[in-house]
């Protein structure tokens, strides 16, 4: 399984437009995807324009395929990126599950 984390800073002003935007794709992408297992995005409270994505993937083929639809770049690739001020991609190995 590979995990991706991303944390996600905003341009000022963006979040709810960003949110907006990632409710549109998460049917269109990852709900239509086998390999996507999870997909998961946290807005913090506490503190505005930022945004956690925590995704998970059967192997890297699923990832690059998730990456490549038509949904993510219109939607995340496209619209969303624009309103990104810093973005972090870490990939995890998992340790426990539970």
């Amino acid at each position: 399984m590979l995990a991706k984390v991303f944390p996600i800073t905003l341009k000022p002003g963006n979040q709810e437009r960003a949110g907006a935007l990632v409710e549109a794709f998460a049917p269109r992408g990852p709900g239509q995807e086998d390999g996507t297992l999870s997909f998961r995005v946290y807005r913090d409270p506490a503190k505005t324009d930022y945004l956690l994505f925590v995704e998970h993937f059967a192997d890297q083929a699923a990832y690059d395929a998730h990456t490549g639809s038509a949904a993510y770049r219109e939607l995340i690739a496209g619209r969303f990126a624009d309103l990104i001020a810093e973005l972090v991609e870490i990939d995890h190995e998992l340790l426990v599950d539970l």
